[in-house]
């Protein structure tokens, strides 16, 4: 039995009891409902030992179980074996949800508490909906890590820092008047805002509160004449502190957020449900303001990346592109000479090369680092339990990325090892093919992501192949590598609206094949949205390819692509060579040469 849980869960529900809960749900989530949370926020993993970046626990009297996706399945059932948490495989045939499991468990009148700060009001809502039709309640107001949790972290008291307008081409006294003009159009009097990367964006700030984002703890309200931002005042130097005077922006304390959003029991409040935590909507809407549902305006706003950001990105791509051959030259040379490898090892080695790199900030999320069937295990988390060597044959995945001064970056690519099986060969040329149709798109102005969508999969579904994840999402610039609203998807989430591809979005290009415990293959490009052209029927737009690195041509057979596709690929390993050469050394040069070759 894992003895340090056990003492935990039994403390956890000794004050359940105390409290009249029936139950506790703890989800993976900062107070703005971030990707990757600090160690201040990593309740859910204290508590279970579970310590995957994705997961919901809930604890019963009598019973508890964990929710992950895919990627954790392997790690969780090592690191919840003895605990008595039950592992619910997500999305898998006759897995319970969450809400499915509660309302089967609970009876009429008994309480759900949580943290209300860990839960976006969407979810909140529909939480709070669903549990009401059998009479159950929820309580937002218990946070019980900090009763329970003994020497928990402190918040991260990094240092935020100025992003300068060089890097970003635009004042932040220019966002603040276009964010002003777009809630006069709402009819909102203030604009209420959580999301840490939206806020970094505004004010022209980065900080480092949160692994592999650029961004700081933080909240924001804007009114009409006034701006105002929550954090914590000892992560602002002198400098930073007069720099956002100088912006008309008033500094207040993290936490006073709370209280001081009272003030707006009689004002129109624009902000979105999606990305407001609970408690903040709670306090809101039990106060009587009026409430404007709508996403962010300026989640919109930057994901048009302007001319300056699209000329920094790229020099960004061209030093990620230079330690991607780095890294596949060396890959290849160390499996050839038989030196021992893992999917542990390598990942160590890329992650090293770019944290190395001058201008470096980090890694943009963790690599992806997967062999043979693990490539199959769309969003693979490498472990001491699940690390398995590299061997002289099939494929391995590496999906993986960099922050740097000069902006963000995401590539995957799938390398052959060595000898491929037949079906090997077809998949990857089929998935090559797909990210080729999308990459070489041109396209009417208006046409949205969701459109787009059955360009990357249609030489799979004439296969009868398909694969589980959006074809590719927003990325932000030295901001969140997962970034909306733009995302190539054909399944629409309910409720949200059909987005228009626009020039200056930049998002990524990364079709798929997963057979289960055989192998995965995924190859990803970074895609900027340009105009290509204007005629008589309107504008046409077209993408630019921004990551810069060799697809494996020991994978592909080239019987198998098409002549336009051959061309195609042709054409981008031209512009791999030219722009990364200069860069190299002499024998690089060569090696970069054998592997951009025309086919």
């Amino acid at each position: 039995m894992n003895t340090i849980i056990n003492q935990r869960m039994a403390l956890l529900r000794s004050v359940m009891a105390e409290k009249q809960l029936s139950a506790y749900y703890i989800p993976t989530a900062d107070y703005h409902l971030s990707e990757y949370v600090g160690e201040h926020f990593k309740f859910r993993a204290w508590l279970s030992g579970f310590t995957g970046s994705a997961g919901t626990l809930v604890v019963l009297p009598d019973e508890a179980g964990l929710w992950t996706d895919g990627r954790y399945f392997l790690q969780a059932e090592q690191q919840l074996k003895g605990t008595g948490i039950t592992l619910y495989k997500m999305q898998m045939p006759k897995v319970p949800s969450v809400e499915e499991f509660l309302t089967s468990r609970l009876s009429a009148g008994s309480c759900v508490g949580f943290d209300g700060r860990t839960l976006s009001a969407s979810a909140g809502e529909e939480l709070a909906e669903t549990l009401a039709k059998k009479q159950i309640r929820l309580d937002a107001s218990l946070d019980l890590a900090s009763t329970i949790w003994e020497n928990r972290p402190s918040m991260s008291k990094e240092k935020i820092w100025i992003y300068e307008e060089t890097y970003v081409g635009q004042s932040v006294s220019s966002k603040l008047s276009a964010l002003r003009q777009e809630m006069v159009k709402r009819g909102a009097d203030t604009h209420i805002i959580c999301a840490l990367d939206e806020i970094a964006w505004l004010f022209n700030l980065r900080g480092s509160d949160v692994d592999y984002n650029p961004v700081f703890l933080s909240y924001a309200v804007i009114e009409k004449e006034k701006a105002f931002l929550f954090t914590d005042m000892e992560k602002l130097d002198a400098d930073t502190c007069r720099y956002i005077e100088r912006q008309g922006v008033q500094i207040h304390p993290y936490d006073s957020v709370y209280d001081f959003i009272r003030r707006y029991s009689n004002s129109s409040v624009l902000l979105s449900k999606s990305q407001l935590n609970y408690t903040l909507f709670h306090i809101l809407k039990e106060g009587g303001a009026s409430i404007l549902c709508s996403p962010d305006p300026v989640t919109g706003f930057k994901a048009a990346k302007n001319e300056t950001e699209i000329s920094w990105s790229k020099k960004a791509h061209i030093k990620d592109g230079v330690i991607m051959v780095r890294f596949m030259k060396w890959l290849k040379e160390q499996i050839q000479n038989g030196c021992p490898l893992t999917e542990a090892s390598a990942a160590a080695y890329l992650d090293g090369l770019r944290k190395a790199a001058p201008g470096s900030l980090g890694l943009s999320f963790e690599t992806i680092s997967g062999y043979g069937p693990h490539g199959a295990i769309v969003h693979y988390a490498v472990t001491k339990e699940t690390d398995i060597p590299l061997k002289a044959r099939g494929l391995y995945l590496v999906d993986s990325g960099g922050q740097y001064i000069e902006g963000t970056t995401d590539i995957t690519r799938t390398f052959a090892l060595g000898p491929l099986t037949a079906e090997e060969k077809e998949h990857f040329a089929l998935v090559l093919r797909c990210m080729l149709s999308l990459m070489s798109a041109v396209f009417p102005e208006g046409v949205c992501f969701q459109n787009l969508d059955a360009l990357a999969r249609t030489p799979l579904w004439q296969q009868g192949l398909d694969y589980l994840h959006g074809t590719g999402h927003g990325v932000g610039h030295l901001l969140n590598v997962h970034e909306g609203p733009n995302s190539f998807n054909w399944r629409m989430r309910s409720g949200t609206d059909p987005v228009p591809v626009r020039a200056g979005m930049i998002t990524t290009d990364e079709p798929g094949v997963y057979i289960s415990g055989k192998h995965g293959i995924r190859l990803e490009n970074e895609l900027l949205c340009l105009e290509k052209e204007r005629t008589d029927y309107g504008t046409f737009l077209c993408f630019e390819p921004l990551t810069l690195a060799p697809i494996d041509l020991d994978a592909l057979d080239p019987s198998l692509i098409s002549d336009f596709e051959r061309q195609i690929l042709n054409s981008y390993h031209k512009k791999v060579y030219e722009t990364l050469s200069p860069y190299l050394t002499s024998e690089e040069k060569q090696w970069l040469a054998g592997y951009t070759r025309k086919i």
